[in-house]
């Protein structure tokens, strides 16, 4: 079974995120990415960077068709066990992103603090960004502010009309140095793990090479997935609909009491 080591917990703890040594099996990749094309065709009117919601299979009611070969990947025993390593030992996974960047047009995903968008209360998530196409510098890998988790603060970010962006809410301004940036380069297989409040984006995709990872979301149980919030309703440029969202549990106990599992799966 896999897990994170000692020092890879304390990066993420001291850093805000990690790239654990643990990587997918080459013949998982190639699964996946046949279930990538298939995404793909069977969502021709949605742009790929915004395929939310990818493991709920058939109509969402996000806007996309998705597959259950991505809840499978979502429930993973192995990426389960690496996220209970910094986010505890009862665990509810809540979302999945396919974000596909295809050659010379990929959209830029700008800076952001993901807790900003969601209606987890405490704010408390682990994001797993899982290659399934080798993702650097001139592909439009992602990017991160290290320690910028530290604080716990959310800061101001600033509505864009623009239909070149992933996201249309990008931080103010004076937030943060973007030249303190660090550029998490992944091959096919390879994921890194970034805290909820963690300052990070993505640079538009000009090269020729696609660039496609899957974000794993997941809190712990201890949270609560408030349906009834609606943190930067309308303005994040995607089709989002918490008040129906399925939540699993994926390892251990509701802490909480109060996760609505009858929406989704339970355990």
């Amino acid at each position: 079974m896999a897990c994170l080591l000692a020092d890879e917990i304390d990066h993420y703890r001291r850093q805000g995120w990690v790239v654990p040594n643990f990587r997918l099996p080459a013949a998982q990749v190639a699964a996946m990415a046949g279930a990538l094309e298939q995404l793909l065709r069977d969502n021709p009117g949605v742009r790929p960077e915004k395929l939310v919601s990818a493991h709920i299979a058939g109509d969402n009611g996000e806007g996309v068709r998705g597959s259950r070969t991505f809840l499978d990947l979502a429930l993973d025993p192995a990426i389960v066990e690496l996220v209970s390593g910094v986010l505890g030992a009862d665990v509810i996974l809540w979302g999945c992103h396919v974000f596909c960047k295809p050659a010379a047009e990929g959209y830029e995903t700008p800076w952001h603090q993901d807790g900003h968008y969601w209606p987890i209360r405490p704010l408390a998530t682990c994001t797993v960004w899982v290659a399934l196409e080798p993702s650097t510098v001139e592909n439009g890998c992602l990017r991160v502010i290290p320690r910028s988790h530290a604080a716990r603060k959310l800061h101001d970010h600033l509505h864009e009309e623009r239909s070149d962006l992933t996201l249309n809410q990008r931080l103010a301004g004076g937030s943060f140095d973007e030249s303190d940036a660090v550029d998490l380069e992944l091959q096919p297989g390879q994921m890194s793990l970034h805290d909820v409040y963690m300052i990070h984006g993505a640079a538009a995709n000009r090269s020729t090479r696609r660039r496609t990872g899957v974000a794993l979301r997941y809190m712990p149980s201890t949270s609560v997935f408030e349906r009834n919030l609606r943190p930067a309703d309308g303005k994040t440029g995607l089709a989002v609909d918490f008040s129906k969202r399925p939540l699993w549990l994926v390892k251990g106990t509701d802490r909480s009491g109060r996760n609505d599992l009858d929406i989704g799966h339970r355990r």
